[in-house]
Order: structure tokens, then sequence, then C-alpha cells
């Protein structure tokens, strides 16, 4: 399949990409379809609306920033998704100017199940993450801080 994108203009993705997140993501629930691009050489993919195609996140691996980032999929949550064995977690990133002001969202998580290529944006309700934390240490931005 062929989709259009702001970044690479017309981009070829397989079917094994293409995950349906029933709600879209929080803020833009008309988009519904998205391509998990991984950016070669990197820890980071490109998560692109299949219809939009201004609409795309950067994703990071949270484990590989955090090592101890752990969280408890809530059950309704996991039989949504229809999660069985196999799960990737995935967390937005915001990249600055200057890049060490970047940060990752760790209480939104994005969760994919590549069986049933099925996506959400899950926010953890009793976790002790926030929506910036910096890529490049333990702590979260200081709101004001950060430029917006």
């Amino acid at each position: 399949m062929i989709i259009e994108t702001l970044s690479w203009g017309k981009l070829e993705v397989h079917e094994e990409q293409l995950y349906h997140f029933s709600k879209g993501i929080p803020g833009f629930e008309e988009d519904t379809d998205f391509a998990l691009v991984a950016m070669e050489d990197s820890a980071f993919w490109v998560l692109q609306s299949t219809e939009n195609k201004n609409l795309s996140f950067l994703l990071g691996d949270p484990f590989a920033f955090y090592p101890d980032y752990e969280f408890e999929l809530p059950s309704a949550e996991a039989e949504e998704l229809g999660i069985a064995s196999q799960v990737i977690v995935r967390c937005i990133i915001t990249l600055k100017e200057k890049v060490e002001e970047s940060t990752i969202n760790l209480l939104a998580p994005i969760v994919l199940n590549p069986e049933e290529l099925k996506g959400k944006q899950v926010v953890l309700h009793k976790a002790p993450y926030h929506t910036k934390h910096s890529l490049f240490q333990e702590q979260p931005v200081i709101d004001g801080k950060d430029g917006g």
C-alpha cells in the first residue's frame, strides 16, 4: 500500500505495519488507521496516519530510555486490543529545538497488538509517570521550562 506523508512523500508500507486504532488517538479521534514505520538504524519509529499525511507521531521504545519503566495493562484495555501474548509498547516523543530538552510521554503509552494489528494510546491513571519525561534524565520536564 502506498500512503502519503508530509516528511517522506509517498511511502510504501506493508500490511503488517498497518494498525487500527478504533477510537483514534486522543485529540485525533477522526484518524483511526496508522502505519508503524521504523526509522532505519535508530531506536525510533513514526506512527503515520494512512488517511492524513499531516498527522504523524515520533515514537520511541520507553525501555531503551527508562529501563525500569513498567505498568500493568488494565484487563479491559488488553481485551479491547485482543492481546493474547505479543504486545509492543512505544511512547510519543516530542522533539524540541534543543534536542536535550526533548521529552517522552510515559503516562500514555501506545500499546500495539502485532497479531491483531490493533493499537491504542492507554492513559495510565494510577502510575507515577508524566507526559514530559526527559529523554536524557529520569525526571519530568518542569512545566513552563520546556517552552510550551
